[in-house]
């Protein structure tokens, strides 16, 4: 009887349909929840649904204090939990690496590129895209030794053209990249942590070498579209960093030694966006 209730109400939600009496089924949006379908949201579920549930139940603690309601909950900052948490590290990095590749990559100019270094590219899903578009191009994944583990079997349709670079994007960066890429990488971090990422990535640069940084622009000055905000404040109670404007993140680049050369969003309304820099 208290199943038949929990799944009468999660159709009345719109989450199941109910075809008849006592029957239940899947909708195209519960359907998704399947792990062997095009689309599968099952491991962003389970994160959402475990550690992120957790925090957000304790949201006061970070309204009070500003500290991310993860660390009260599990007693230690969210990177730190992972580094202990196998099974949680390959959730997160493989629902890291499902979603869609940023739309503004597309329309990034790679024509002539011989070697990308994705820095913090998770599972190596964009890498493995932008290798199957350019077929002489090399690419470098600079990771931490339990994303590099997730990414070997993603990226073995290409492994003649990948290296990696195992560790921390804090300690060290790859050099001999032509084009260096940081997909949603710097909006998990504090102002001054996301900086020493972008000095660490130009101290690896030659001058000519291209930055492209791949998140989501908040509006300048006015409410955030529903999926930025939302982001934004997962980023608040899980971790210590934050969405930005797209002028916050030309600041940022410039101030670690880039000349910004363009910035744009995918499409009118889109809230992903794409800045280009140059290491002078």
């Amino acid at each position: 009887m208290a199943l038949l209730r929990l799944l009468r109400a999660l159709a009345l939600a719109g989450l199941l349909q109910q075809p008849e009496s006592g029957c239940f089924a899947l909708t195209p949006a519960s359907n998704l929840l399947r792990e062997d379908v095009e689309g599968s949201v099952y491991l962003n579920a389970l994160m959402q649904g475990d550690e992120v549930y957790r925090s957000f139940a304790e949201i006061t603690h970070t309204l009070r204090t500003g500290e991310p309601a993860f660390a009260k909950v599990f007693g230690m900052p969210f990177y730190d939990y992972l580094d202990i948490n196998p099974e949680a590290a390959h959730t997160f990095h493989e629902s890291m690496g499902a979603q869609q590749i940023p739309a503004g990559l597309s329309a990034c100019d790679l024509t002539g590129v011989r070697t990308l270094v994705d820095v913090g590219g998770g599972n190596g899903a964009l890498l493995a895209e932008v290798l199957a578009i350019h077929p002489t191009m090399l690419g470098v994944l600079a990771e931490l030794p339990e994303a590099v583990a997730v990414a070997r079997p993603r990226l073995e349709a290409v492994a003649d053209r990948v290296s990696y670079a195992e560790g921390s994007f804090f300690d060290a960066v790859p050099a001999g990249g032509d084009v260096y890429v940081l997909c949603r990488v710097l909006h998990n971090w504090r102002d001054d942590a996301a900086a020493a990422i972008l000095r660490r990535v130009r101290a690896s640069m030659a001058p000519g070498a291209r930055l492209i940084v791949l998140e989501e622009f908040l509006p300048e000055g006015g409410a955030a579209a529903s999926g930025a905000g939302i982001v934004d404040l997962l980023m608040l109670v899980t971790l210590e960093g934050r969405d930005r404007t797209e002028s916050e993140y030309r600041a940022l680049v410039a101030a670690a030694g880039f000349v910004v050369t363009e910035a744009r969003r995918a499409g009118a309304g889109d809230v992903t966006g794409v800045l280009e820099a140059v290491a002078p």
